[in-house]
């Protein structure tokens, strides 16, 4: 996907040690607003830095509403840890794909927040 960035990103940063959340799951689904169905388009895990690039194509990148599943359980799990979320999901509706989307999870083992960057 070189030379062709995704227009949606995210970024998981773990804030209870300051660090990126790496090696995090994180699921991308789109809905079918007439039946509610969630339709799994990619799969990915955060790198060094808590990032996973290459989440979905301009082409695939259409209005709808879509779902970040992020598996925080595992990522804690990892480290020794508990978390009190087994996972987060944030879900939310683009209505101009031609906008570019950021949508960082900062997250600890008992807390998270998101917000939309671009």
């Amino acid at each position: 996907m070189a030379g062709s960035p995704s227009p949606l990103t995210t970024h998981v940063l773990n804030t209870a040690m300051g660090v990126p959340g790496s090696n995090m799951t994180i699921r991308l689904y789109q809905q079918d607003l007439s039946t509610n169905v969630w339709t799994l388009i990619t799969t990915g895990t955060t790198n060094d830095d808590g990032r996973c690039p290459g989440l979905i194509t301009k082409q695939q990148f259409k209005p709808a509403v879509y779902k970040m599943h992020f598996e925080t359980a595992q990522y804690w799990e990892r480290m020794g840890e508990t978390s009190f979320y087994p996972y987060v999901e944030i879900v939310f509706t683009i209505t101009n794909p031609d906008q570019k989307y950021h949508i960082p999870l900062l997250v600890s083992r008992f807390s998270y927040s998101t917000y939309r960057g671009s």
